[in-house]
């Protein structure tokens, strides 16, 4: 917890001098543009030349018009009034001067810097534009990772919490329908909540007694039957290509033995880390049960709770996109929950087939993995894979891994298209991704998770992204309506002038 703290306060001081620096190219930038660098020194200009006329022979409207353009270009900006002929006697005999020169050392805009012609106002106009989008974007980004990294730090403290209410989700978008289909039958909704929760858990303890009955039922048989593989394996070692001798296995097995022998102590702090593993997953079991059942009975006014803490203008968005995020969230905890029994049905099937003990454990053992989206099934497969090759030899093994990655195939190309459908629209490679990314940070739990939280948020912003584009879409109608009633109201009048007329 001190390292923990220590990065925290290291990461905010990082975050402090990052917004420093922002904040000062900033000022800079709106200093800059204050000035208005672009504009160049103007100088007035010089008179305008007149040509070499005889005053008594050129008539009056010519002389005034020329000194009136010479008033006009000397007066620059200001409006003229309209004046008489002037006489023949005012107008201006001499030629004007030419412009002067621009001074080499002009004040440029204001700035305090001599001007001169190729160089820059300011140095931020020298750099190029490119590069001045990719510094600013960066420092942006290096805020927005510092603000991601402090997140997944408060969520891995609070890791017990996070999966907590992420698992009570999927399980109550699981359950949900029915607590809907009841209390539309008349079920008060406390029945409703509770008879449902009640049924789940269940579920679940019956399957995990199923577990337990069938291991401890078909324990000794698979330990003999493992025994007699370690025997097989030792006998093809040193009769197979490997040609080892029975002292090297002997050596070897010594070594192993040498090594738990001399790694007590750790054995006993693993032993004790894993007590306080088994601590952590019984109160992550009691949060999960207790969110579940309150997420069932008060799922609505939470999320009505959870509207009121956001900005005013961004309530009605996120109430649009809250109730298509938990019809993406149900959709897809139900199709994941049947692709997991078909996939758990065919390899448990296949597994029986080949003579493999434990099909039946195993096959729920694939059922829990298959939550895993394309990655699961197979991995938790490969348990199978290796109880038949110490109990039924390779061939049997390399049968059953060839089952797995048929029913992999089946899974990928033919059931998740056909029972997710559209609901789940994501790329298979962002769900390699999303799962891979989900594992290193939070191990098999973020594994789980990881792919419902990018279908959500997929949705979610897909439904932002719509919901800006009607947006505008209505606001450019609006104006083009408002332009045409205005050139309609216009053009009423200047019609109704000659008709008055007449």
């Amino acid at each position: 917890m001190a390292r923990g703290g220590k990065a925290f306060k290291a990461v905010a001081k990082g975050m402090a001098v990052v917004a420093s620096a922002a904040a000062v190219i900033e000022r800079r930038r709106r200093a800059a543009m204050a000035a208005d660098p672009h504009e160049l020194p103007t100088e007035a200009p010089g008179p305008v030349p007149v040509p070499r006329t005889d005053p008594a022979s050129a008539p009056a409207p010519v002389v005034a018009s020329v000194a009136a353009s010479a008033g006009e270009a000397v007066a620059a900006g200001a409006v003229a009034e309209p004046s008489a002929p002037v006489p023949a006697a005012t107008a201006p005999t001499a030629p004007a001067a030419a412009p002067p020169a621009p001074a080499a050392h002009t004040a440029h805009a204001g700035l305090g810097r001599e001007y001169h012609p190729g160089r820059p106002a300011t140095p931020a106009e020298a750099v190029p534009w490119g590069l001045r989008v990719a510094a600013e974007s960066t420092w942006r980004l290096l805020l927005l990772g510092a603000a991601l990294y402090v997140i997944f730090y408060v969520v891995d403290m609070l890791r017990l919490v996070a999966f907590s209410v992420l698992a009570s989700l999927l399980i109550s978008a699981l359950l949900e329908p029915s607590v809907s289909w009841l209390r539309r039958r008349g079920v008060p909704r406390s029945l409703a909540a509770g008879g449902v929760f009640l049924s789940g858990l269940a579920g679940i303890g019956l399957v995990g007694w199923f577990v337990v009955w069938q291991v401890s039922t078909n324990l000794p048989d698979v330990t003999a039957q493992v025994k007699d593989g370690v025997n097989q394996l030792r006998d093809w070692l040193i009769t197979g290509p490997l040609h080892l001798t029975q002292q090297q296995i002997k050596d070897f097995a010594d070594q192993i033995t040498k090594a738990i022998t001399t790694n007590t102590d750790q054995l006993t702090s693993a032993s004790i880390t894993g007590a306080q593993i088994a601590v952590e997953i019984l109160t992550s079991l009691l949060m999960t049960f207790f969110t579940t059942f309150f997420l069932l009975y008060d799922g609505e006014r939470i999320w009505n709770w959870a509207l009121r803490g956001l900005p005013r203008h961004s309530r009605f968005a996120m109430a649009g996109a809250g109730p298509k995020a938990w019809a993406t969230l149900t959709a897809y905890v139900r199709g994941t929950v049947c692709v997991a029994f078909i996939d758990a049905v065919c390899i448990g099937i296949g597994i029986d087939l080949l003579g493999v003990p434990l099909a039946m454990p195993l096959a729920v053992i694939i059922f829990l993995g298959a939550f895993v989206p394309l990655v699961g099934a197979l991995v938790t497969g490969t348990v199978a894979v290796l109880i038949a090759l110490v109990t039924q030899g390779p061939w049997t093994a390399l049968m059953v891994l060839v089952v797995l990655i048929a029913v992999m195939q089946v899974e990928s190309h033919i059931l998740q298209p056909l029972i997710l459908g559209r609901a789940v629209r994501v790329h298979p490679l962002g769900v390699v991704l999303g799962v891979a990314a989900g594992g290193i940070i939070g191990g098999i739990g973020g594994a789980v998770v990881a792919v419902p939280l990018i279908a959500v948020t997929n949705t979610v912003v897909g439904h932002l992204r719509r919901r800006n584009e009607a947006g505008q879409a209505v606001f450019t109608a609006l104006e083009a309506a408002r332009e045409t009633a205005e050139r309609t109201a216009a053009a009423q009048p200047a019609a109704a002038q000659p008709a008055a007329a007449d």
